[in-house]
């Protein structure tokens, strides 16, 4: 038998009010697996994050993807971030419903419902977006006219990630150039994503690798303003580099945004803040005395990245994950 809408709200429902019953409990009573935030460590984090900004004079527009919460994006906007980024449209106009108003879409919005999708967003919040090819820019300047509003687009630029992005230097300022042209946007500069660099062990090289990577979208922008284009914003860097790319010249506004939760895979990549972010598990056998079995598998985290470590109980690693 189909499921109806009403019965899909009845099971909405049920688990709103089971989500509520659990408002007030100590974290040890609550059903496992259950992730939790320390608030204090988290505020403590997204503190030294904001004052680091600050001394530094950039910008600090918070990458969402792992946040997801929109009042942890309140608590960044108050404590000075000046926007979001967001990975996913979707992203967006949750953000967008719960109040916020400065989101970057850092990535493609391609195809006709997605577009339509971007500009009616742009109706409530000053959405900015990616682009790299001009079909895709040509296509969302057709619907921003069609619905009477002007969207702002960042270039993006290859340095080094070899995923999306235009190549740096003369490709990706006549790129420019082309978007600026199109009614419907407003170019407003360029961003990267250095994704490349934040795993490399040794902090000197990664310092250098960095900043040649960054270099190449800082150098674009500054060609790209010698051709007389407007470039307000030069937009990299992530919770994995942001104390390097904080400091290179030409850089005005920084991505990071998950190290306010900080993980096991962020301390090692050199991240100098601490885990906010747990999993509350329950052993639920121990077949021997060595060997303990709880219900936080594969469909409650991964370990594509890292081994999770675990928390309070000395001597006890994970195994595996299944």
């Amino acid at each position: 038998m189909p499921l109806t809408f009403a019965d899909a709200s009845r099971w909405r429902g049920h688990i709103m009010c089971k989500a509520c019953s659990q408002v007030g409990l100590p974290k040890e009573a609550l059903d496992t697996p259950a992730l939790w935030v320390d608030l204090d460590i988290m505020e403590r984090n997204i503190q030294v994050l904001a004052d680091f900004f600050r001394r530094s004079g950039v910008g600090w527009r918070p990458h969402m993807k792992g946040i997801k919460v929109p009042a942890i994006a309140h608590k960044l906007l108050r404590a000075g971030a000046h926007g979001v980024t967001c990975a996913k449209l979707g992203e967006a106009e949750v953000l967008a419903a719960a109040g916020i108003r400065d989101i970057l879409v850092a990535n493609q919005v391609v195809g006709e419902q997605k577009v339509r999708r971007l500009v009616y967003l742009r109706k409530t919040a000053d959405v900015m977006v990616a682009v790299d090819s001009l079909e895709n820019a040509q296509e969302i300047s057709s619907a921003a006219q069609e619905a009477g509003v002007q969207v702002r687009v960042l270039v993006e630029v290859n340095t080094g990630m070899n995923r999306c992005g235009v190549e740096p230097g003369e490709e990706g300022v006549r790129f420019a150039g082309q978007v600026a042209g199109l009614p419907g946007l407003r170019f407003t500069g360029f961003m990267s994503w250095e994704g490349h660099v934040v795993a490399i062990p040794d902090a000197e090289e990664k310092r250098r690798v960095c900043t040649e990577s960054v270099g190449k979208l800082v150098r674009t922008a500054e060609m790209a303003r010698q051709a007389g284009l407007p470039v307000d914003i030069v937009s990299c860097g992530g919770s994995g580099s942001y104390w390097i790319t904080a400091g290179i010249p030409g850089v005005t506004e920084i991505q990071a945004g998950g190290a306010v939760f900080t993980d096991v895979t962020y301390r090692r990549w050199g991240v100098p803040l601490e885990p906010s972010l747990f999993l509350l598990t329950t052993v639920i056998s121990r077949p021997t005395a060595t060997r303990a079995v709880c219900d936080a598998g594969r469909k409650a985290m991964d370990n594509v990245v890292s081994t999770p470590e675990v928390v309070g109980v000395p001597g006890a690693r994970v195994g595996v994950l299944s």
